[in-house]
């Protein structure tokens, strides 16, 4: 009776091994489908993707200013939880970089 229980366990804890990426890619992100405006790739989902807080991006002129980068306007995609959210590479460099809806009138006005 020991051993059948052990061996259940042990086929249990295997199926969760397997079966824990599947849930982990399970997001919005990778759900929707959304590919990177730069390179065309799949941004993936939450093992890529992490939340970045609203009080460490700043909007400027030229972008959105991370703490190591500035996303340009025209890289960035809608984020449909209206958080801050940016896909990286195996490297860490950028794949994708999701920003919530912006008023019109908080986009700041560049000056020519």
């Amino acid at each position: 009776m020991t051993t059948k229980l052990h061996g259940l366990a042990r086929a249990a804890f295997c199926a969760l091994m397997f079966a824990a990426p599947a849930f982990a890619h399970d997001s919005w992100i990778s759900r929707g489908g959304y590919r990177s405006p730069v390179s065309g790739e799949l941004c993936c989902g939450h093992n890529d993707c992490f939340v970045i807080a609203a009080e460490n991006v700043k909007i400027n002129g030229a972008g959105y200013e991370l703490p190591r980068e500035t996303v340009p306007y025209a890289e960035t995609l809608p984020s449909a939880d209206g958080q801050y959210w940016r896909c990286e590479k195996p490297d860490g460099s950028r794949r994708c970089f999701f920003a919530p809806a912006v008023n019109a009138m908080a986009r700041p006005i560049e000056i020519e």
